[in-house]
């Protein structure tokens, strides 16, 4: 069996690209902004402040990459065990983030959550 080709470590393959110390910066404060407002909207969730039905038919920008299991597991008397189930009967992978979602994911789970 012949050796395996060795790769170089410097390659410009999977490697971002330079980017310049405010680049980095305005990076920085617009995720810190982002992981501010989904505590925020957490803590609504829990408190029952907001509802997740308007948020997953009609999600804000800062929210589509969440993760749908993460937002879900932030409701009331919804945890690991119960968001799994409703997950894979709504036909959706634990990983799906929120603005990754199909039209028909989207419905089904609202439909499901409203019962």
């Amino acid at each position: 069996m012949p050796p395996a080709a060795q790769t170089s470590s410097k390659s410009s393959l999977g490697t971002a690209p330079e980017r310049s110390l405010t680049q980095r910066m305005d990076a920085l404060q617009r995720a810190n902004e982002i992981r501010t407002q989904r505590a925020r909207l957490k803590r609504d969730l829990k408190a029952g402040r907001t509802q997740i039905h308007g948020l997953l038919l009609d999600p804000p920008e800062w929210l589509a990459t969440a993760k749908v299991f993460d937002l879900l597991l932030a409701v009331p008397k919804y945890g690991r065990v119960k968001v799994n189930r409703i997950l894979t009967q709504c036909r959706i992978s634990p990983s799906k983030t929120i603005g990754g979602l199909s039209e028909r994911q989207r419905n089904e789970l609202v439909s499901y959550l409203r019962r």
